[in-house]
């Protein structure tokens, strides 16, 4: 190909043609992956947020499943109970409400 003006916008124009279809590509791949909840916490842990902050602090992994492990929650598969959601974890420490709550919140998430 010469190099001139006509063989440049040539090639520019098949760069942008090649960009546009890569962005198609990728959306139709997106199009396949859930859409991400988006909740604030409080909406996704209900009627537990308030539960958690009237807990006593510090507690284990074993006392909040003692405590609250038939309380239902909304994860991205659907509703657990907080029983399920914290089966993968070793009996851990926490020392507020807050640090309960980023915990479960990492796990709904995945």
């Amino acid at each position: 190909m010469a190099d001139d003006k006509n063989a440049r916008d040539n090639q520019a124009d098949d760069e942008e043609r090649r960009q546009r279809e890569r962005e198609l590509r990728e959306s139709r791949d997106r199009a396949d992956e859930p859409e991400p909840i988006d909740t604030e916490p409080s909406e996704q842990l209900g009627e537990l947020d308030e539960e958690l902050e009237n807990h006593d602090y510090p507690t284990t992994t074993d006392e909040l499943i003692s405590a609250h492990g038939d309380r239902e929650v909304e994860t991205q598969g659907g509703s657990k109970t907080i029983t399920e959601v914290l089966a993968p974890v070793d009996n851990e420490l926490y020392e507020s409400a807050d640090d309960v709550r980023n915990r479960l919140q990492g796990l709904i998430s995945r």
